[in-house]
């Protein structure tokens, strides 16, 4: 456990560059145990921390992801039904795209395709709001616990969701041109060669959809950090307040950012006492219903099956706020 421990801290958490960032901060003059000096380590170790995972991770989930290309996962989840599809779909879409937005044309590609809307939902859900390469910055910046259950409680609300949604019965409400859309089958086994080439323009190409959103993202978290007052915020976002968690979702909708962005002013709002089923709620918010992916989303299913995906995963969300607040203590 002491050796995990420490792999832990200096692969993940990067203790290291912690303290080389904090003895170049101390070398310029800046006290880094003052606000000004706090803020410029915060924003420093952390953006560096997460651009190096985000690399490294994102290489080796493209890597992974190149073995399941949207024709073999359409291939692999057809002809199947009941919850173990649904959980199937969800556990796919974990290894698929990284943002809501660049999910919907794949959920295009299976609705087309005759798999049920249960089955198409859940993976629309689990593709933004959990990724492998999520789970390993959420352990860098929390825990392992804490990254564990976001990856449960997500493929929860994706599994649960995707359900509730193909009980409704509302095939009907799928735009016409979705079903008539036309469907390849062009799954051609990749050399090895190509799935590096592969892996590494994911790289570039994720890299530079949210470095800003990290940079923003970094930037609030580290005047949350700082500058602040940690009554200030537990006054709104307290644990002990009932609207902390419809507020933190609400706040979260308007946002377009992935997880990356999100994660810096997670960590910031816990360490002001915000409960972590009110955090979770936020990034789950962020992730799974930005306001883009919906406005996307209206243009390929009717209003009454978009209200019905929202009122699903909203409630999921605020029902895995809510107790995860009553056992933030199981965590922190």
């Amino acid at each position: 456990m002491n050796i995990f421990g420490w792999l832990n801290d200096q692969l993940l958490r990067m203790q290291w560059l912690s303290d080389l960032v904090t003895a170049g901060i101390s070398a310029t003059g800046l006290d880094p145990t003052s606000r000004i000096g706090g803020s410029v380590q915060f924003f420093v170790y952390d953006v560096i921390k997460i651009f190096i995972l985000l690399s490294v991770l994102i290489f080796a989930v493209s890597y992974v992801q190149s073995f399941f290309p949207p024709e073999r996962t359409r291939r692999i989840l057809g002809g199947r039904s009941g919850i173990w599809a649904n959980t199937l779909a969800a556990l796919l879409g974990t290894i698929t795209p990284f943002c809501s937005c660049s999910s919907i044309p794949i959920f295009i590609g299976f609705t087309a395709a005759g798999l049920p809307l249960a089955i198409t939902f859940s993976f629309l859900i689990s593709s933004p709001l959990v990724d492998l390469a999520s789970v390993i910055l959420l352990a860098s910046i929390f825990n392992w616990p804490i990254a564990l259950a976001y990856v449960v409680v997500g493929l929860v609300v994706a599994v649960v969701g995707g359900t509730l949604i193909g009980r409704a019965g509302m095939e009907d409400q799928v735009a016409d041109f979705v079903h008539s859309a036309p469907v390849q089958d062009t799954d051609h086994a990749m050399t090895r060669a190509e799935r590096l080439g592969f892996a590494r323009d994911q790289v570039a190409e994720i890299v530079h959809r949210v470095w800003p959103y990290v940079l923003i993202g970094v930037g609030i978290g580290a005047l949350i950090h700082n500058w602040v007052p940690a009554n200030i915020i537990t006054a709104l976002l307290g644990q002990d307040k009932w609207w902390s968690v419809p507020v933190a979702t609400l706040v979260g909708i308007p946002m377009y950012a992935d997880i990356f962005g999100t994660l810096p002013i997670a960590e910031a709002l816990v360490g002001k006492g915000v409960g972590l089923g009110t955090v979770l709620a936020f990034m789950m918010a962020v992730t799974a219903l930005s306001l883009p992916s919906i406005i996307m989303l209206k243009r390929v299913v009717n209003m009454p099956l978009l209200v019905l995906f929202l009122t699903v995963v909203t409630g999921g969300i605020l029902g895995i706020g809510v107790l995860f607040n009553a056992i933030t203590d199981w965590f922190i």
